[in-house]
């Protein structure tokens, strides 16, 4: 199963946290790298990927796996 990918802030740089795993999050001073790094993981395994601004809140959600219910033309 394709797993979420968040860009995430913290201490002072960005964190790229998948969901449900128990790995330490790989750390990046630039959000912009933190995005490239979380995006091409979701391309990969077919996952999202939902980027959160330094308040922590929700700014940006992309899907690169199937989606459920597809929109039409």
């Amino acid at each position: 199963m394709p797993k979420t990918q968040h860009v995430v802030p913290q201490n002072g740089g960005w964190a790229v946290r998948e969901e449900k795993s128990s790995q330490p999050p790989p750390l990046f001073e630039k959000q912009t790298d933190a995005i490239n790094h979380a995006r091409n993981k979701a391309r990969k395994d077919g996952g999202e990927l939902v980027i959160h601004g330094r308040d922590g809140r929700i700014r940006e959600k992309n899907s690169y796996g199937r989606d459920s219910f597809p929109p039409r033309g």
